[in-house]
């Protein structure tokens, strides 16, 4: 039985979209976008997480797994505030292909500073109302991360780690004598998040109307230096002075011969079974109110998870630990009912995580680069073997583009010698038949004709980039997540395709009344 119904959809981060001000937002910019996939017939739009991102501006190492990014905040679509013209074009930058980091987020934390001074000294009776049913609504998180994220700033953004040890440990004094101290920088970050659920229900009512679901991402760990394990440090693996004594990663893979080292801290399973998981079930349920649908990050974790002592040099030296498995998706189901979830069942992937995936009807993933190489599982992501309750990607914001992977070279990013990518190349044009020309739409043809019932595609395939256009290059610290794009790279020839295609391959919606 299939999870969701035949469709399609586009893999785009919201700080790709084209804005004048050096990212993308919440603005008119989504709105936009989301008219552009409804007009091709595509029904999904899948995003990254959306939390403030931390080390590496990585939105799976994010500060909070309920606050947003700030960075998001739309300027030309203000429901409160307003900004004047001068403002708004002295934060305007140069168009261009990458995030500029360092410069767009200070630029961007100067208007919000802005438009928080004016609610502060005046708001309206209204605004006032609205702020705070905001914040009684979302007092389980709210409080917690803008105390957080005001003392990291009042610490130059050292880890909350490094702070004095009674806010390290959260005594309840010390934590009352911070918040009065900066009780003013404590309602800014409160503001900063009200905006943007303000604009994120906008974009969703928007995106509904359209009959565009929104997909997002639930990264299955939490980075350290976050609201979620400085508020919640019981329930993770810490020494006495709040450092991990295990962290999380991969084995050695396809993108790296030492494995991943990620860093974060390991749940302790045990203690958060014996309120029924109750953290996660708030983490879900927030987030299922943001979006309609979610990719779950690292599905298999669930099941076993690779445990690496904190001070190892590298992933190579982790070990297989068990996870929660069917407990903590029963505990889950029957406080949340039936829920909407695509499993990422990708890399060393068991049998007993393959009977978790089904055992709840999840759709897995199947990513198409992935099918034309000598890796033992390569067949399972051809799609003459697909079953129809998965979703099919040309592949996702860990792979290279199309084209980049189809032009690729044996060095960083991956494992395969210069053999195996030629043979893995040869058996790709056999498979298509094809010249490959235009390898990405002949991936995109393949990934939509399949019979998996849900189809994604990134935006870069769309767009015919190569390895300039990567969004993340697994194992590195630096350069990644920023890739952003210009309407004019999207011509009308290249909307028209991607709109026949989703047709032909009935992948768009059907008019209501019509069968």
């Amino acid at each position: 039985m299939s999870q969701f119904p035949r469709s399609a959809g586009v893999l785009c981060h919201v700080t790709s979209l084209p804005t004048p001000w050096g990212s993308g937002d919440l603005g008119q910019a989504s709105h936009r976008y989301i008219d552009w996939l409804a007009d091709c017939g595509m029904s999904i739009w899948q995003v990254l997480p959306l939390g403030p991102p931390g080390y590496g501006e990585s939105p799976y190492q994010s500060f909070s797994s309920f606050a947003m990014n700030t960075m998001l905040i739309g300027f030309d679509r203000l429901e409160h505030g307003r900004l004047t013209r001068d403002e708004l074009a002295a934060a305007e930058v140069s168009a261009s292909q990458k995030v500029d980091f360092e410069h767009v987020r200070p630029t961007r934390e100067h208007l919000i500073d802005r438009l928080f001074d004016q609610f502060d000294a005046s708001p309206t009776a209204a605004e006032q109302a609205e702020f705070e049913a905001f914040q009684h609504a979302n007092q389980a998180w709210l409080n917690d991360y803008s105390l957080f994220a005001a003392l990291k700033a009042s610490h130059g953004g050292r880890p909350w780690t490094d702070w004095e040890p009674e806010l390290c440990q959260r005594q309840p004094e010390a934590l009352k004598a911070a918040a009065e101290k900066l009780s003013r920088e404590v309602k800014r970050e409160a503001y900063a998040q009200f905006l943007l659920h303000q604009q994120w229900q906008s974009v969703k009512t928007h995106a509904r109307e359209v009959g565009v679901r929104i997909m997002g991402d639930i990264p299955i760990f939490v980075a350290h230096d976050s609201a979620d394990v400085w508020a919640n440090q019981h329930l993770f693996f810490l020494d006495e002075h709040g450092r991990p004594t295990v962290v999380a990663g991969v084995p050695p893979d396809y993108f790296s011969a030492t494995g991943q080292y990620w860093g974060n801290p390991l749940y302790r399973w045990d203690r958060m079974a014996e309120d029924g998981y109750a953290w996660w079930v708030e983490r879900l349920k927030h987030t299922l109110t943001q979006v309609d649908m979610v990719r779950l990050d690292h599905f298999r974790g669930f099941e076993a998870y690779w445990e690496i002592p904190a001070t190892a040099p590298t992933a190579a030296s982790g070990r297989w630990v068990s996870g929660p498995g069917a407990k903590f998706f029963e505990a889950i189901r029957s406080k949340l009912g039936e829920l909407p979830l695509v499993a990422e069942d990708l890399g060393l992937i068991t049998k007993e995580v393959d009977a978790l995936r089904d055992q709840f009807n999840f759709p897995g993933m199947r990513i198409l680069q992935f099918a034309f190489g000598n890796d033992d599982k390569a067949t399972e992501y051809l799609p003459h073997n697909y079953p129809l309750n998965c979703v099919v990607y040309t592949g996702t914001h860990d792979n290279d583009t199309a084209v980049g992977w189809f032009n690729s070279e044996p060095g960083e990013g991956t494992t395969r010698t210069l053999r195996e990518i030629e043979e893995e190349r040869a058996f790709t044009l056999r498979y298509l038949g094809t010249d490959g020309h235009q390898i990405h739409w002949d991936l995109i043809r393949l990934a939509l004709s399949s019979v998996a019932d849900t189809a994604i595609v990134p935006m870069q395939d769309i767009l015919g980039l190569g390895t300039e256009a990567r969004m993340n290059l697994p194992g590195t610290a630096s350069g990644n997540w920023g890739w952003r794009f210009s309407w004019n790279l999207l011509d009308a020839a290249a909307t028209q395709q991607l709109k026949e295609m989703t047709s032909l391959f009935t992948r768009a919606p059907r008019p209501v009344g019509l069968r």
